[in-house]
Order: C-alpha cells, then structure tokens, then sequence
C-alpha cells in the first residue's frame, strides 16, 4: 500500500511540474495565432475566436524573416563545424599527449568559464574592432566559438579519457600512423561526445542576442535574434509576430533534441568517470 501511495504521490509531482513547464510554450503559440496582437487575455482558451495562421502568413511574407534565418544558419553551422573540429582535435592532445604547459592551458580553459559573457563584451569589441570585423559575420563566429570552446574541449577531453590507448596501439601496430589511428577508431568511438560538442555549439550561436546585438549593425546581416527584438519599439510592440517568430525559431532546436536524443545521456555520462 505505501509503495501504491509513493507511486501516486510521484506521477502527480512530476504531472504538476510537466504542467509548469508545458504552459509558457502553449501560452506562446496561443499569442501566436491571436489575430488582435494581445499578449495577455482573461480566459484559459489556448485558441479562441481571433485565432487562426494569419500571423504566421505575415511573418514569412511581410517581414525578411527568411533572411534572418540565412543569416542565422550561416553563423550556427559555421560555429558548429569549427566546435566539433577544433574541439575534437584539442581535446585529443590533451587526453594523449604530456607536453610543457598542458596543466596550465586546461586550467586556463576551465578558469575562462567561470566568467560571465557580458564581462568579455568590450575585451571582445576592442579586439575585433582592430581586426576591422565589426559588422561581420567573421567576428561574431570568432566570438561564438571561443566562448563554446571551452567546455567542448573539456568536455570531449573527459570521453576520450574513457577510450583506452591500446586500441591506438593495436591500429599503430596494423599500420596506421597517429592520424589515423585517431580518426578511424577514437572519432567513431566519440560519437556521443560529438553530438554534444554540435549541439551546445550550434545552441550558443542559434538564439544568442547579446554579442549578436553589439557586433551586428547592418540590418541585411540580423540574426534571428535580432529581428524578432525589431518587432518591439518603445511605443508598442507586434506580440503575434514576435511570438510567432519565437515559435518558428523553436522547431530546429526540439527536432535536434529529438532525433538525438539516444546520444545525450551518454555523451554526457561517460566522459564524466575515467575508466
């Protein structure tokens, strides 16, 4: 009977939390097909009489929304094959190899981390300013990538840590070199490992504002983010296209949770014990 009873006391905590989380993102898509542009309302309908797509029309018809999305794919998939290449590479040699300095570069990446991004801001706009790539989709991946960086390597680190020398030993042996060895036999072992570096990858720079907003000016270079913060001005602001715009944004990211979903728990559990 108490193990009846602690069953049902879980299945409604967790039902009342799923609730809690579930809401925000229903209530959104309810502001988005909300034809009269109001964000609040006094009934719990989620569709009411004013709802319908018309909002959705408009974004991708009245608005460079597409542009936006260019701009935004370009920048993610850039910072993402930059992430997976630098950070697998790295990480290796740290993992593998005992070298002057090692020690202190790890801690030096670790340390970068416990830093907010908003303290780097003007270090960042003073460097890139000199380097003339303000305004620049060059940059602003120069920015997005050295702040993912770091716990990527750290990251892949620890899985590689997991991956015994021996099977490098036994290819060098068949006749690879070091090379080799690492991308036929450590890579496709570090599979989960690399989906998570994608993945955090392309999340830093898929939904980031902040930098985006400072080193970004022109309007033809907006990044999502950017042009879902025009529909607001002071005096009001376009909430259907906003919220329909954050819906849109949304669906990439829940499609890439989904469909790697299998490789998530372990890309982040294996590498977290050294065996």
């Amino acid at each position: 009977m108490n193990r009846k009873i602690e069953t049902w006391l879980i299945f409604i905590f967790l039902s009342f939390f799923t609730l809690l989380t579930i809401y925000p993102v229903l209530n959104i898509i309810s502001v988005s097909i909300r034809t009269d542009n109001a964000f609040q309302t006094r009934t719990l309908a989620f569709i009411g009489e004013n709802s319908g797509l018309d909002i959705y029309l408009q974004l991708f018809t009245e608005t460079p929304f597409f542009l936006w999305l260019r701009n935004s794919l370009i920048i993610s998939i850039v910072v993402t094959l930059l992430g997976v290449v630098l950070a697998s590479t790295s990480a290796y040699a740290l993992s593998r190899y005992r070298f002057k300095g090692r020690q202190f570069g790890m801690i030096s990446l670790l340390t970068t981390q416990m830093f907010p991004a908003t303290m780097l801001l003007l270090p960042f706009f003073i460097l890139l300013s000199k380097l003339s790539l303000i305004n620049s989709f060059t940059g602003l991946a120069i920015i997005y990538s050295s702040t993912a960086l770091p716990f990527c390597i750290w990251q892949m680190k620890g899985f590689y840590d997991t991956i015994s020398p021996s099977l490098e030993e036994s290819a060098c042996l068949d006749g690879c070199n070091q090379f080799q060895a690492f991308y036929k036999i450590v890579l496709p072992l570090s599979t989960p490992a690399l989906v998570i570096t994608a993945l955090f990858s392309f999340m830093s720079s898929w939904s980031e504002y902040v930098v985006a907003a400072i080193i970004l000016q022109d309007p033809e270079l907006y990044t999502l983010p950017l042009g879902l913060k025009s529909f607001q001005s002071s005096l009001a602001t376009e909430w259907g296209l906003y919220a329909a715009g954050a819906v849109v944004i949304s669906i990439p990211v829940v499609v890439l949770f989904i469909s790697l979903a299998r490789f998530l728990v372990s890309g982040l559990t294996m590498g977290s014990v050294k065996g």
